[in-house]
């Protein structure tokens, strides 16, 4: 969660180190006018996975009993605390009165502009797609996410996508010297050159850590989890689950109809992807 430090501390507010905290902070911003945070629900899918992290993290058999289909979504009460807690946020107002509109290209002129004091994202986002306004770079910091899955909060773990080539494609070769190109140094050294990002390869060494995770290094030591929901729950899909998401935030259906069809969704994924159970 990337916050204007800036904006709130001229508000005489802060950072928040418990759910509780950030529920206050959300309704002391709304008290003075100031919209909370920057919800982008028109094609951004990737902030569910903020909150589902901690769920299954945390709790490996759980994690296992989901994806042998012995346990669902609807059985497992964070999940439904998650969703009503964003139902909740939505119609408080603490995601403005647009964020159905708002979409990737809006994000940043949201928080350069103070529009919104924060965001759920990833620091490299700053470094590549951040358009500095009436704020910088330098006016954000970071705090755990508060999705009321887990009290102190969570941050999410580094993770890449693994490469892979069909061994019967009729372009392995030129599928297989490509992947060695991006996998040489001096090749991706060039690519991330300047990029603050953690490393990724073991000869990496142009890219940086940003002024924002160095400064919350021991926070983040103590609160981060391994990237979790998208990597790791069988027939989950991000793109299908917001799509969902967002019938419950414009109050089309209820909490409980919501995580039903978010079962309905996880279900019939992984049924129609193979995995035994389903």
């Amino acid at each position: 969660c990337f916050y204007n430090k800036t904006l709130l501390n001229g508000l005489g507010l802060g950072d928040a180190a418990s759910q509780a905290d950030f529920n206050g902070l959300c309704r002391a911003l709304m008290e003075v006018g100031q919209t909370p945070i920057c919800w982008p629900a028109d094609g951004c899918s990737w902030m569910l996975q903020f909150g589902l992290d901690p769920i299954f993290a945390d709790n490996a058999e759980l994690l296992e009993k989901l994806n042998a289909n012995e346990i669902t979504y609807s059985e497992i009460p964070a999940v439904k605390n998650m969703l009503q807690w964003l139902a909740d946020a939505a119609k408080s107002g603490w995601f403005g009165s647009d964020y159905s509109k708002i979409g990737w290209d809006e994000i940043s002129g949201k928080l350069s502009s103070g529009e919104a004091a924060m965001t759920f994202i990833w620091d490299t986002w700053f470094y590549t797609d951040f358009k500095p306004g009436k704020y910088k770079v330098d006016d954000f910091a970071i705090m755990p996410v508060f999705f009321d899955t887990t009290p102190d909060g969570t941050y999410e773990g580094g993770n890449l996508n693994m490469m892979m080539v069909n061994k019967n494609s009729e372009k392995r070769d030129l599928a297989l010297g490509f992947l060695e190109f991006c996998a040489t140094p001096e090749n991706y050294n060039f690519a991330f050159d300047g990029i603050a990002t953690v490393n990724c390869f073991k000869g990496q060494t142009t890219n940086i850590q940003s002024k924002m995770v160095t400064d919350a290094k021991t926070s983040i030591a103590n609160k981060e989890r391994v990237s979790t929901a998208a990597t790791k729950i069988l027939g989950y899909s991000a793109d299908d689950l917001v799509v969902i998401l967002n019938d419950l935030l414009n109050g089309k259906i209820t909490v409980t109809e919501c995580v039903k069809k978010f079962d309905e969704n996880r279900i019939s994924r992984a049924r129609n992807e193979g995995f035994a159970g389903f």
